[in-house]
């Protein structure tokens, strides 16, 4: 039985505009598990992005309760929420957020710094290794407006996951990437999932969907739905989107 490693109860979130009520979340419940790629898939407009945003305490809800590893976060401080984000959780966003007068070397270590991830001289060699294995080592020297969308995206990976977060938060992490960059990022965070790396990831686009393991579908902001699947195998690719599609056309998709 997989442990639990974060759970939201009862999730709402309510905006006022003009006077008017606006809810966003509507008493949601969800559980993540260690071990899992689990994608959050809806409409726009659905909530994905704001139920993400919630159960990484990015967002405050209006009601309801987000558990980390046995801790109610969501009662957290900001500053005690703050050091929990450093520490527990990785940020990937469809705009990657490097720092323009950084490096992406710079851009990374900067995170391990800021992580305490180790000694400067441990960081650095980290921050080296963690460039390669994202296939940007040779543009590390270079700034992010020296380097394609899918370098800086990957190196965005690197910054995410050099202090090792508990959960890695990516909210359309191949939204602004062509075709082939897309593949390349989709491999690396599946290459992670296999490693043992806890990822929740929102997406409108079916082919990313396919590399999580188990998917939420949500709806006005609801939960409505679950599929579950296979861990990604590019052999079983056709078999395991055509259970997706069908999936997804049962619920208007």
């Amino acid at each position: 039985m997989k442990n639990r490693i974060l759970c939201g109860r009862e999730i709402s979130k309510t905006y006022m505009q003009g006077g008017k009520e606006t809810k966003i979340l509507t008493n949601i419940d969800v559980e993540l598990y260690e071990g899992d790629f689990t994608v959050i898939m809806g409409s726009s407009g659905a909530g994905k992005s704001t139920l993400l945003y919630a159960l990484s305490s990015m967002d405050t809800i209006t009601v309801g309760s987000v558990i980390f590893k046995g801790q109610e976060i969501s009662s957290f401080s900001e500053k005690k929420m703050a050091q929990l984000r450093a520490k527990e959780f990785g940020f990937i966003f469809q705009q990657t957020h490097l720092v323009s007068n950084l490096t992406l070397f710079e851009n990374v270590a900067v995170a391990g710094y800021a992580t305490k991830a180790g000694s400067v001289k441990e960081i650095r060699e980290k921050a080296d290794m963690l460039l390669l294995n994202m296939h940007v080592g040779d543009a590390k020297n270079r700034y992010p407006s020296q380097v394609s969308g899918g370098e800086a995206q990957r190196a965005a990976i690197a910054r995410a996951i050099i202090g090792n977060p508990g959960l890695i938060f990516a909210d359309e992490p191949t939204g602004a990437l062509n075709k082939a960059n897309s593949e390349e990022v989709l491999k690396l965070l599946v290459t992670l999932n296999r490693d043992g790396q806890n990822i929740l990831m929102v997406t409108h686009d079916v082919h990313a969907a396919l590399c999580g393991n188990r998917i939420l579908y949500l709806e006005d902001g609801k939960i409505l739905d679950e599929l579950n699947l296979s861990p990604y195998e590019q052999d079983n690719l056709k078999k395991r989107e055509n259970k997706a599609l069908n999936w997804l056309s049962g619920l208007g998709w």
